[in-house]
């Protein structure tokens, strides 16, 4: 069963996503919170599976509310939702760490679609935004091609290159094992590698250009 936390504070948007998710198979809405700040407390209390989360709240907002969350909990799936969808919205929330993106104007065969995919490993953004996305940040220059990745993922990026291990990075970055590769799996499904080989070639390309 995949759990969801659902964090915006409109309740009629709530309560239709809330019922739209709780009819789809193997799926459940666990909790709803109202803010960023509430959205934390749930996320210890609830431990869910995947984040819906609004990005533009009063008070803290999505964004910083995601940014805090995945540095607890990296293994979370955030996927953020807003009314806009323009490029620097879904942008913004890939570099913190997000794995997905939704307008509310998204269908609801797209949301739960989105939901699947983002537990499966994969990056979504839905199909409003995906092409004009990826058309603006499919460039030539090395920094742009880094503009998707999270500070966090920069870095284990950066010692992969170094030649590191995993055991290596753990003592550099302070976090756990699991972690790493968690941040290892983002790093591909980004950059659409399938191992620290196909990364290495990636950049060398790229220096090369």
């Amino acid at each position: 069963m995949i759990k969801v936390l659902l964090v915006d504070d409109h309740e009629l948007i709530t309560t239709a996503i809330k019922s739209l998710l709780n009819a789809a198979d193997n799926m459940t809405v666990i909790g709803v919170a109202e803010s960023g700040e509430q959205s934390i407390l749930a996320v210890e209390a609830m431990c869910p599976d995947v984040v819906l989360m609004d990005v533009e709240m009063p008070g803290m907002g999505g964004a910083e509310a995601c940014r805090r969350i995945l540095k607890a909990h990296p293994e979370i799936k955030i996927i953020g939702l807003s009314q806009h969808d323009n490029n620097s919205v879904p942008k913004q929330l890939l570099e913190i760490g997000a794995v997905g993106f939704i307008s509310k104007n998204s269908s609801s065969t797209e949301m739960i679609q989105a939901i699947r995919k983002v537990m499966a490993g994969d990056i979504y953004l839905c199909e409003d935004v995906s092409a004009k996305f990826m058309e603006k940040n499919n460039t030539k220059a090395q920094d742009n091609l880094f503009s998707i990745l999270s500070p966090r993922e920069s870095e284990v990026v950066r010692l992969i290159l170094q030649g590191k291990t995993i055991k290596e990075m753990v003592g550099i970055l302070r976090i756990k094992d699991k972690t790493v590769n968690t941040f290892r799996y983002r790093i591909y499904k980004k950059l659409q590698v399938k191992n620290d080989v196909e990364l290495i070639r990636l950049i060398d390309k790229f220096k090369r250009v």
